[in-house]
């Protein structure tokens, strides 16, 4: 099994390109279902769970032809072949759950597995078959799957969310582009991921509103038609990349990145005394001090500061001067970096969902476990800045979500390799 070898070395220098956004492609890929032309994406991140979506889709009839050695993608789903979304796919990664609503609104008819992905809390998905239901729709829980059906065409009608859920806001969206009628969706989810999802059903002749507000509005059509749309930038990976000249010095240009996807975590940074340059390519970032200064941050929905980026920003405050206090109120159980990172000579006191970070003046190189796809990065950032060689394991996890790290990273000077076996 693969490893990442980090060595601290001082600061980077350099320019990173910011990859398609994996959350906003896991989502548009199942847009395909919805139509019987092809769905065109451009942009898409070269990703181990992009290409287990693509599994999921070609099991269920969809044709996948990936070019450009996988940034672009087409889907054409002719014919729905299957209706099971299968155990063995669908336990490995959650985005699976997003077949549930487009399989219903074109079929009225869907098994899915009930969904795995990194353990970091239970994630029920209960919010996405309340809204489902809502829109006619019928399920039952046996055997580890979810059983929907729904008699003839959904039908449009009013949802209002008891708490705010990316994946079941994308799930109901999808859903009601086909359904009878007229749907408001309150509550809803407002991240960039969602208004891509909108932007491009609009393409294909759905009629949508609101998206990027609380309330969205959808017209059902009877059917949508081929289109071709280019995948957002993955405000997650440019935050991440961010990170990097914060703790290792040095000074990094991230093309393709805007502030305005991650406008609440540049505002952290600049609190803690980081320079961020916006440029006509992307956004230059400068540590202007010694050492960070120590934050205190609240992860919530967005506009919020991100859940998933909270890894990442914790590993910055382990040699931050000063005492840090995080808290997380997205994901319950989204610390297990922690200990991995006290291996490293953090000091950290986790007490439920609140962490408290105390900066040491420097961390000492490790070898490491990946708990999670975050919790993977966020252990080569504290590589990066750690005296000493840091080794990293189960990288499986970081390939589900970050495209060549050790590539990206290295062209900027980071000692950094994969090693294989």
């Amino acid at each position: 099994m693969d490893k990442i070898v980090v060595k601290g070395n001082g600061p980077i220098y350099g320019k990173i390109p910011i990859a398609g956004a994996k959350n906003a492609c896991l989502t548009l890929m199942p847009v395909s279902i919805l139509c019987e032309d092809t769905l065109k994406l451009t942009n898409a991140p070269r990703l181990s769970d992009v290409r287990m979506m693509s599994g999921l889709l070609s099991s269920l009839g969809c044709e996948v032809i990936s070019e450009d050695e996988g940034k672009t993608i087409y889907l054409t789903t002719k014919n729905i072949t299957n209706h099971t979304a299968a155990y063995d796919i669908v336990r490995k990664m959650r985005a699976s759950i997003l077949v549930l609503g487009p399989m219903l609104a074109r079929e009225g008819n869907a098994i899915v597995s009930l969904p795995g992905g990194c353990a970091i809390g239970a994630r029920p998905v209960d919010l996405h078959l309340k809204a489902l239901e809502a829109l006619g729709a019928t399920f039952e829980l046996k055997d580890g799957y979810i059983f929907g059906k729904c008699s003839g065409r959904l039908k449009g009608a009013e949802f209002k969310f008891p708490m705010v859920s990316v994946g079941a806001t994308e799930n109901a969206l999808m859903a009601a582009t086909l359904a009878e009628g007229t749907s408001v969706l309150s509550n809803v989810a407002k991240e960039p991921e969602i208004i891509d999802l909108a932007e491009c059903l609009i393409k294909m002749g759905a009629q949508i509103s609101g998206q990027g507000s609380d309330t969205i509005t959808i017209i059902g059509v009877d059917s949508l038609n081929s289109a071709e749309h280019s995948v957002i930038a993955d405000r997650i990976e440019l935050g991440t990349y961010m990170l990097a000249p914060v703790i290792a010095g040095g000074e990094v240009e991230l093309l393709g990145g805007t502030r305005q996807i991650v406008s609440a975590f540049c505002q952290k940074l600049e609190d803690s005394g980081v320079e961020i340059e916006e440029t006509k390519n992307g956004l230059i970032v400068r540590r202007l001090v010694s050492r960070i200064k120590p934050l205190n941050i609240v992860t919530e929905p967005f506009p919020g500061f991100p859940t998933d980026l909270q890894a990442q920003i914790m590993a910055a405050l382990c040699t931050a001067s000063g005492i840090s206090v995080l808290e997380e109120r997205i994901f319950e159980n989204r610390f297990m970096h922690a200990p991995e990172l006290i291996r490293m000579g953090a000091k950290i006191d986790v007490h439920g969902g609140v962490a408290k970070v105390t900066g040491v003046d420097v961390l000492k190189g490790a070898p490491v476990m990946a708990t999670d796809l975050r919790a993977s990065v966020s252990l080569i950032l504290a590589g990066l800045a750690a005296q000493g060689e840091t080794v990293l394991s189960r990288v499986y996890h970081l390939d589900r979500g970050y495209e060549r790290v050790e590539e990206k990273l290295s062209s900027c000077g980071a000692l950094i390799e994969r090693v294989s076996g």
